[in-house]
């Protein structure tokens, strides 16, 4: 007979279908710890951040969460993880100066984050470096003096020459005239002293100098004729002067020093013995006034002395026509400072191209640039060489400067590097050659990141996620050396018209858009051949249908039609690290030009009340309304 199971005195109903106890048991011990697997598995995807909302929890309950079983994950890399229990936090305030256009940046030392939403709160307000301190060198231009015209004129395109040279060496140019000799308490006693040209006027532009205080006074002929990071205009760019420096052979062309020593030297000047035989400027200072530096490789002076025995048809025309003179001294500087920024990359220029399918389009603002900056510049004397770097190598058309399409980002001081960063739309809209993106198409069938993936491919290599590989784009971006060797454009907007400001020369512009000539023969002579392709060679069908892609993507990112916004921001959200990226970059480049048109409006202000009572005849001085 079998057994009857009873539960309180009653009898079970079916009992006799029951399992053994041994089943049950065994039922029982695989149910208990299948119920705690699935505990461990929900506690572990939350994260440990959340943990701290539990302390919002009161008396049993709270006891029993510090209890809870915590699993040890490994420690995240990435600082930014939205977290959805955490506090909410208000905004950084908006910095003054830190828009332009939809380009939005908030300046801080955490600029190496991998993504700035986790400092701005702001998805579209990128953190960048804090500016770095232009340090002030002036120069003295008497705009009182009576000269005709075309000789003023021609000394301006001089000044403008000046200003942009030492703007792109990070400096800050700031042209004086006798209005600021005039502050200078010593300004009267120079007036007792009746001395005779050109010697009160140098003391008259030292006197300008004085009133402003600690920099560096250059003549408006001298020129930073060398690298970046040569050890001199390094020094100069600190903005310490501890003493008062000359450099040998350069007489009173270059100056540094503090306010209290420039005033000093001159109280001394005024009352010693030395000025009453003394012939120069030099002459009128006691011996030991001035620290005489004999190393100043990078910096070159074009004084007379300098034109006559080194640039003889340049100095011939001084005698014959100075205002034809200075015009072709303004094309020899010129000349020059291309000459010397060619030298400083032997191994050309890198315009980079890391998908080398269907991106030509996207590059030619990158290539034509480098084709300028390839190209010989004019000069009256083609072979010559800058006065403080004789054996440079002047540019030779048959011989230019190698430009190359490589795939990946190449950290060589020897190679200047054009970048040209996609938005990720864009360039998933180039990759696929369709125009009508949609959601499954980015999730099933595009990678992530693969722009700075294969951008950062050789720095980095593979199987790194997209947060280290956006940190070495941004230190290639916008480090002191990065942003000297690499200039970083966005395919959504045109290339910048102020780009002389940033190289500090007047770069060759003898080919329109459509790849025309402006300049007679010996122009198309100076241009570089085109670069070997790296990659396929699309068909002029090919090209014409990337150009219109490009531009249809143009118009997407900047739609303000709703399912078109939501389209943009599903492809931002799949690639995180190249989004962060081509803000990065276009944030950078508008406050890059901020700064300079700040400058230029502080100092049109100044300029005209200097000299003439208006600031017109200053206005070649700027950038002429260029952007």
């Amino acid at each position: 007979m079998p057994v009857q199971h009873t539960l309180f005195g009653r009898t079970v109903p079916y009992s006799s279908r029951l399992p053994p106890r041994r089943i049950l048991f065994v039922l029982g011990v695989v149910s208990f710890f299948a119920v705690g697997a699935i505990v461990i598995a929900i506690q572990s995807s939350i994260s440990i951040s959340s943990v701290s909302s539990v302390s919002k929890l009161s008396g049993k309950a709270h006891s029993a969460a510090q209890h809870i079983h915590k699993p040890k994950l490994p420690k995240l890399t990435v600082p930014n993880i939205h977290n959805p229990f955490r506090a909410s936090a208000h905004k950084p305030p908006v910095q003054a100066n830190s828009t332009s256009g939809e380009a939005q940046w908030f300046t801080d030392w955490k600029w190496l984050n991998p993504f700035s939403s986790s400092i701005t709160l702001d998805e579209n307000r990128s953190v960048l470096p804090p500016l770095k301190n232009r340090p002030p060198i002036y120069t003295f231009y008497d705009s009182t003096s009576k000269k005709d015209e075309v000789t003023r004129a021609a000394e301006n395109d001089l000044l403008f020459i000046w200003r942009r040279a030492w703007w792109a060496q990070g400096f800050r140019p700031v042209v004086l005239g006798r209005a600021e000799a005039m502050n200078n308490p010593l300004y009267q006693k120079l007036h007792s002293l009746q001395l005779e040209q050109p010697l009160e006027s140098e003391f008259v532009r030292l006197l300008a100098w004085g009133n402003m205080g600690t920099g560096i006074l250059a003549n408006w002929l001298v020129l930073p004729m060398g690298y970046h990071e040569d050890h001199l205009l390094s020094y100069l760019r600190r903005g310490e002067y501890p003493k008062l420096t000359r450099y040998e052979g350069l007489d009173s062309g270059i100056l540094s020093g503090d306010k209290t020593a420039i005033n000093a030297a001159l109280q001394r000047a005024m009352d010693g013995p030395e000025l009453k035989q003394a012939k120069s400027i030099i002459d009128a200072f006691p011996k030991d006034i001035f620290d005489i530096d004999p190393d100043h490789e990078s910096i070159a002076f074009y004084d007379n002395t300098t034109l006559t025995s080194r640039y003889k048809s340049v100095g011939e025309k001084f005698v014959a026509s100075p205002s034809e003179g200075l015009g072709l001294l303004a094309q020899l500087i010129n000349a020059h400072l291309h000459t010397t920024w060619q030298n400083s990359f032997s191994k050309g220029i890198a315009v980079l191209k890391p998908i080398p399918v269907h991106m030509t389009a996207l590059v030619e603002p990158g290539l034509q640039i480098a084709a300028f900056l390839a190209q010989c510049p004019e000069s009256p004397i083609p072979t010559s060489c800058p006065p403080n770097r004789p054996k440079c190598k002047p540019c030779v058309a048959a011989h230019p400067l190698l430009i190359s399409t490589p795939t990946i980002f190449r950290n060589d001081s020897s190679l200047y590097t054009i970048g040209t960063v996609p938005h990720p739309f864009t360039f998933a809209s180039l990759t696929s050659q369709r125009d009508n993106l949609d959601t499954p198409y980015i999730r099933r069938q595009t990678k992530r990141d693969p722009w700075i993936s294969a951008a950062t491919k050789e720095l980095l290599g593979t199987g790194i996620s997209g947060a280290p590989r956006v940190v070495k784009f941004k230190e290639a971006v916008a480090s002191d050396y990065g942003s000297t060797h690499s200039l970083w454009l966005t395919a959504e907007k045109e290339s910048p018209k102020d780009l002389e400001w940033h190289f500090g020369f007047a770069i060759p512009r003898n080919k329109t858009d459509k790849g025309q000539s402006q300049t007679p023969v010996p122009g198309l002579e100076r241009l570089p051949p085109p670069p070997k392709p790296d990659g396929p060679v699309p068909t002029e069908a090919e090209l014409a249908k990337e150009r219109d892609l490009l531009e249809k993507a143009r118009m997407a990112i900047k739609s303000k039609v709703r399912p078109q916004q939501v389209m943009k921001e599903v492809v931002e959200a799949w690639n995180l690290a190249d989004t962060e990226a081509w803000r990065f970059a276009r944030a950078f480049a508008a406050r890059r030009r901020v700064e300079r048109m700040k400058w230029e409006e502080d100092e049109r202000t100044f300029a005209g009340a200097a000299g003439s009572g208006h600031g017109d005849g200053w206005g070649r001085w700027f950038d002429k309304g260029k952007t």
